[in-house]
């Protein structure tokens, strides 16, 4: 796609967005093209707080399934958009609120607390939602007497565990399709052909998390090793010193961190981690949802009146680090 043709269907794109009355949210895992067309960007958290937030009519959700459905719990009188419907989540899909259920009944007096990359089905039968922005700090705020039901990516729930020192937190096993090809190896070397610069490493779907263990047992102690949200990294490269950063997270947010720091320089741990799901949005596909109003994503009020006070706890615990 040309520059021009670029530039002309975000003029379409922002033109329809103030004809209906939306609001645009774009997750740090979009392309670039669309990041810039977006009202707000940002991780899962964040754009669950602009949601809960607007005053739009129209929630255009930039972003995959799981993201739509909390915008629509937190949002039932609004619009809540996605410009393709395949756009899910292959961690969300670990877990079924059939699962969650089962594993509900074996452990009875336990706080189940979920990540966000799940269905709304499976949020309905939690206690809590967390993301990685704020997950150490969900899990810090319930007694240390409880049994807890983490799940379902299990390497942001061992590090969790490690990081609380909780002993009586149950891991569900499940894992994404962009983290599961990256190895400790791959970070190590891509360390070395950086060397000196900042290593951010990234516990959430999308991620490295199966590299996340290996280096809070035997990395995290050196300077220059650092666990973040998507938010956190983009905070941390704009306010450090650091010339260079080695990212191990999704390719899209090294179009919002060049943005937004411009005159560093950012080397993905490997181009590999893409998320196939997230790519599928195209400017294209969001100028359709806007002029036609496709694809709407409504929760019904029966799974969403039970959803909806742990993605608010989500929300009001822990802010940005």
């Amino acid at each position: 796609m040309t520059v021009a043709v670029e530039t002309a269907l975000q003029e379409k794109i922002r033109d329809w967005a103030r004809r209906r009355k939306a609001v645009i949210l774009a997750h740090n895992y979009q392309i670039g093209p669309i990041q810039d067309v977006a009202d707000f960007v940002g991780d899962s958290l964040g754009l669950s707080r602009q949601a809960a937030q607007t005053e739009a009519e129209v929630i255009v959700f930039c972003g995959v399934h799981f993201m739509a459905e909390t915008a629509s719990i937190l949002c039932p009188d609004k619009t809540v958009l996605i410009p393709d419907l395949e756009a899910g989540c292959s961690l969300s899909d670990t877990l079924t609120a059939a699962q969650l259920a089962s594993w509900k009944q074996r452990y009875p007096e336990a706080v189940v607390v979920t990540y966000v990359n799940t269905s709304a089905a499976v949020k309905a039968l939690s206690d809590y939602c967390c993301t990685s922005s704020n997950a150490v700090k969900v899990v810090q705020s319930i007694p240390a007497d409880r049994e807890i039901l983490f799940g379902p990516d299990m390497f942001l729930g061992a590090y969790v565990s490690r990081v609380t020192g909780r002993k009586n937190l149950h891991l569900w096993a499940g894992e994404c399709h962009v983290h599961a090809a990256v190895r400790p190896e791959d970070v190590e070397r891509a360390r070395k052909a950086h060397p000196g610069s900042d290593f951010l490493i990234h516990p959430e779907c999308g991620c490295v998390t199966s590299c996340m263990v290996y280096l809070k047992d035997r990395d995290l102690a050196e300077r220059d090793a650092h666990i973040f949200s998507t938010e956190g990294m983009v905070e941390h490269v704009v306010r450090s010193p650091k010339r260079e950063f080695v990212v191990a997270t999704e390719t899209g947010i090294l179009h919002r961190m060049k943005k937004e720091a411009p005159g560093k320089a950012f080397f993905p741990v490997s181009d590999e981690m893409e998320c196939k799901y997230m790519k599928r949005i195209t400017l294209e596909k969001l100028l359709a949802s806007l002029e036609n109003l496709v694809f709407e994503v409504k929760v019904p009020e029966d799974v969403a009146s039970r959803a909806r006070l742990p993605i608010e706890r989500m929300v009001a615990i822990g802010r940005q680090d």
